[in-house]
């Protein structure tokens, strides 16, 4: 199974949708809350690219995006390649 972290903010809808997904499927993931941590949200930022929303989600150490994006691989049928499974 892939590796998978996730950036999150405590109070984030689009957040909990991505984490549901991920639940839905099994997955597992290592979770980084980024609500008053400058330092993990400027180590997010730089990871994505510049992305500076949350939820950031990625993959074997890859960038896929956030909530929407992680919803469409799913309706693309290329996210259970990604994660493995």
């Amino acid at each position: 199974m892939a590796n998978v972290e996730i950036y999150v903010s405590a109070y984030c809808p689009y957040c909990h949708r991505a984490k549901a997904l991920l639940d839905s499927k099994g997955v597992q993931y290592k979770e980084y809350v980024v609500d008053g941590d400058s330092a993990l949200r400027d180590k997010m930022v730089e990871r994505a690219q510049g992305r500076y929303t949350v939820p950031q989600i990625f993959i074997d150490n890859v960038g896929v995006g956030g909530s929407d994006d992680i919803h469409d691989l799913d309706r693309r049928g290329k996210l259970n390649a990604m994660l493995g499974i």
